[in-house]
């Protein structure tokens, strides 16, 4: 049967307007931290189906609202378009949620502090308690590697794929010179981590810069691990906050 032929996938139906209220808070939580700019965009699984997830039509994130959440297949093919524009780099979502059962958010940012990581062969390395995940690694996607010479972005289920790969198991990827891709178990999760991330990237840079080259005491592994290990605990306090702050603009 050919594909104009088959039928259309099913949807998982309507979404908890809650998991909708969450999505767009955490569009608008990281556009307001300054680490989504207007081509960022985030995720998060169906509740009903998690071979489907949620995601915005194609608007700066300050500016989502519930009308725009639409829904997709792991293909990253859109249920009831109706006509809006869809993300062009839609299927980092759809690849990662296919390879990483685990993840049920999804983010893909621009944050400068963390261009310089993906560029320079720099670690980037846990020195702030809150970005202790930072300790499992944080590979760095070159899309040279499987594409050549591209504009760079994630356009088809293949380049998803790649970038899936090198993701792996770890909670974030650098995309070298483009931005990052950051995945987590709660939006709320996803939402810290994203933060964090790129605070981390900041406050590296300016302890190297005050280090002239000597040693930095990052944090342990033993450090990290145990911070992990509890960290999700505490991501509702801030993301409380955070939520209705940007919910009230």
């Amino acid at each position: 049967m050919s594909r104009e032929n088959s039928p259309a996938p099913a949807s998982a139906g309507p979404a908890d307007p809650a998991l909708v209220e969450d999505l767009v808070a955490a569009n608008r939580v990281l556009a307001d931290q300054g680490v989504l700019d207007g081509w960022g965009h985030v995720s998060v699984r169906h509740n009903a189906d998690p071979e489907r997830f949620l995601l915005s039509c194609a608007r700066a994130p300050e500016l989502v609202c519930a009308a725009d959440i639409m829904e997709y297949d792991l293909e990253s093919n859109p249920l009831d378009a109706r006509g809006r524009d869809q993300y062009s780099e839609r299927f980092i979502h759809g690849a990662i949620y296919k390879a990483r059962p685990d993840v049920f958010a999804v983010v893909h940012n621009h944050a400068p502090p963390l261009i310089p990581y993906g560029v320079t062969g720099v670690a980037l390395r846990p020195l702030y308690h809150r970005a202790a995940f930072i300790a499992q690694g944080i590979p760095i996607f070159e899309i040279r590697d499987c594409a050549g010479m591209t504009d760079m972005l994630i356009r088809n289920n293949q380049l998803g794929r790649s970038l899936a790969e090198v993701l792996g198991n770890k909670p974030a990827a650098l995309m070298r010179g483009h931005g990052a891709t950051v995945v987590g178990p709660s939006l709320p999760r996803l939402v810290t981590r994203s933060i964090f991330l790129s605070l981390n990237a900041t406050l590296q840079s300016q302890a190297m810069i005050m280090a002239q080259g000597g040693a930095i005491n990052y944090l342990a592994p033993e450090e990290a691990r145990l911070i992990e290990a509890r960290e999700g605990y505490g991501a509702s306090r801030a993301w409380e906050a955070w939520k209705r702050h940007a919910l009230q603009k």
